[in-house]
């Protein structure tokens, strides 16, 4: 794949494609760390500033989009939508981590979803999403369209058993700000994405129990 540089790809002066892998790298070690603290009994809110004190220990630049932590019912929120309430997480429950990060000027983002306890359709749901994400960026490979990324992961998302929220259709990142390039969803970009500047977002739901799953990753 060439180098991305203009239209809904364009990056800054400062980008180094290495250096977002190495971004990619660091923002996984956080969500792994973040993740380790999260325990049954403990509120939403206080998961997310754990999360922040985590994230300012490791080193991080700055946020870039805030940190998000949803537990149980939440779990099929999209990045916009509020939480309802501060639930307390269960013994077995579900819950998601998805974080923008600045690592040396360049943007981190990733998310995942854990369970606790044993219920087997929260570990399913849990695993389906990382698995329908590894399904996508496949075909991504092959050089589809961002657009057919999308009705792809749809139709698995229903031959797995799952609901795919097709309101989270992925987006840009580059070197700090990306947004400035008004790349738009990565769902709606008609041609093959290039390599370490489209994050690539799956968030599924169950089809009758109130809990979904979230996985996200950079394409590279």
């Amino acid at each position: 794949m060439s180098a991305a540089l203009s239209g809904k790809e364009a990056v800054g002066e400062r980008f180094v494609l290495e250096t977002m892998r190495h971004a990619q790298g660091l923002t996984w070690n956080a969500v792994d760390a973040i993740a380790r603290v999260i325990k049954p009994g403990m509120r939403e809110s206080e998961a997310q500033e754990r999360g922040k004190q985590i994230l300012a220990e490791l080193g991080m630049d700055r946020i870039w989009h805030p940190l998000l932590i949803r537990f149980g019912a939440n779990t099929l929120k999209a990045f916009k939508e509020r939480s309802e309430g501060d639930p307390v997480l269960g013994d077995n429950d579900i819950f998601f981590i998805d974080m923008g990060v600045v690592w040396q000027g360049h943007e981190g983002d990733a998310g995942e979803t854990f369970t606790t306890g044993s219920d087997p359709e929260m570990i399913a749901c849990a695993a389906a999403s990382k698995e329908l994400f590894k399904r996508v960026e496949a075909l991504w490979r092959q050089g589809v369209s961002g657009v057919e990324l999308y009705r792809y992961a749809s139709d698995q998302a229903e031959a797995m058993g799952w609901k795919l929220n097709l309101d989270i259709k992925g987006h840009r990142v580059s070197d700090f700000p990306h947004a400035i390039h008004r790349g738009g969803n990565l769902g709606d970009f008609d041609q093959t994405p290039n390599a370490g500047v489209w994050i690539l977002e799956i968030q599924i739901a169950h089809p009758q129990r109130p809990f979904g799953a979230f996985y996200e990753d950079l394409l590279i």
